[in-house]
């Protein structure tokens, strides 16, 4: 089989809007974060409402893609145990070593914090409760912060191996093939109905606070699309399909975007179920229209060995780990010198891409630091060469 090289494109192309995104987060009006400039922009709450809809989902999406890829030449156990290892280490030290620079600076702006990073890590290393609101997880002591999704991939990633068994089965296999069968409006339309139940049955009860063992609405949608992904893996029809509806979809994905704004803008707060309902549905349909667009022209734009995509390929891990907490840390530096609304975002964003960049240089060059960071051994790496030849697409963020 050909190699896959737009879905390797589009994971580095994800991860980078996702850096965007949540450098975005400082300055974005009317939105809560960890830390918030004082060159606040309304303006920024359309381009960041258009991505925040469907920016999750789809990287959710293309960890199922790459389930698919890697379960094609691995055992289900060895599968799960690589898996375990590449999402529980990073998640584990990341949540130790990374992250807690991220409420330190939150309880610290939030003025219930001392300063003193020192004796905050003291203090946060015993997993205790802090004051309430000193920062996001404060009840529990601790948090991991934007490092939740490798939590939840893993935890998708082991329901998925327990109910694998189901999708081989001759009722599975049927569905799989209704799902491949798919063309025209009703590949546009039927996979986002589950989205669509999913949000009525279960976001009026679950608040998404990144809380994993009350998460349920959450859990509904990502767990969908993450199956989506893997039941698209090398289904060359439905491929095609989606590179012919590339056009169309897109038409459908702005008008839906701009009827579910109008609806979000003019109407009130507190609506009618029906309403509501109508609401969820129209922004179920709006993700699915986005990332149907967003795979066939990706398909049609990025299927090709772009020079810089083996460095993206690997650095997509590290970066995605250490992005927000230099974001968080250089915005804690920055703001109190207040340099201005334009070249404060410059320098936060400019810090944060070179940040990223220095360290992954130097993480790829330690044996120890690279599982730390979801990155393969040296040796496992030129295999992983090897088997690029044979047309195996890699996974560095699953």
């Amino acid at each position: 089989m050909p190699r896959r090289y737009d879905i390797d494109a589009l994971r580095a192309l994800a991860f980078a809007l996702l850096i965007l995104y949540h450098w975005g987060m400082l300055y974005v009006a009317d939105w809560g974060w960890h830390l918030k400039s004082p060159h606040l922009s309304e303006a920024l709450q359309l381009p960041m409402l258009f991505v925040n809809r469907w920016r999750m989902d789809l990287i959710f999406l293309i960890s199922g893609l790459s389930v698919h890829f890697l379960l094609r030449d691995s055992s289900l156990g060895r599968f799960l145990l690589q898996r375990s290892w590449r999402l529980l280490l990073p998640l584990t030290f990341g949540c130790l070593a990374i992250v807690p620079i991220q409420p330190y600076a939150q309880g610290v702006a939030n003025g219930l914090v001392e300063p003193g990073f020192i004796d905050f890590l003291l203090r946060y290393y015993r997993f205790q409760p802090w004051p309430a609101g000193a920062f996001d997880g404060w009840e529990y002591g601790f948090t991991w912060n934007h490092l939740w999704y490798l939590a939840y991939l893993w935890v998708y990633t082991l329901v998925f191996a327990a109910v694998l068994p189901l999708f081989r089965n001759r009722t599975g296999r049927r569905a799989h093939a209704a799902l491949a069968g798919l063309r025209g409006w009703k590949l546009m339309v039927l996979p986002a109905l589950p989205l669509a139940l999913g949000s009525i049955l279960l976001q009026p009860h679950f608040e998404e606070t990144g809380d994993l063992i009350h998460d349920w609405y959450r859990h509904a949608i990502y767990f969908s699309v993450f199956l989506y992904g893997y039941w698209l893996g090398n289904e060359a029809g439905l491929w095609r399909e989606l590179l012919r509806l590339r056009r169309r979809s897109l038409g459908w994905a702005l008008a839906l975007f701009a009827a579910y704004l109008a609806m979000i803008r003019l109407l009130p707060e507190e609506v009618p179920d029906g309403v509501q309902y109508t609401i969820w549905v129209v922004r179920s349909l709006y993700i699915w229209t986005a990332i149907c667009a967003i795979l066939g022209w990706s398909h049609h734009l990025l299927n090709r060995p772009f020079r810089w995509l083996p460095w993206a390929t690997e650095a997509v891990y590290p970066w995605y780990v250490l992005h927000q907490s230099l974001i968080v840390l250089i915005a804690y530096w920055v703001l109190p010198l207040k340099l201005g609304a334009v070249a404060e975002p410059a320098v936060v964003l400019l810090g944060t891409v070179l940040g990223c960049w220095a360290l992954h240089g130097a993480i790829r060059r330690v044996p120890w630091l690279r599982p730390c960071f979801g990155l393969k051994a040296r040796r496992r790496e030129r295999m992983q060469v090897a088997a690029a030849s044979a047309g195996t697409p890699q996974a560095e963020v699953a």
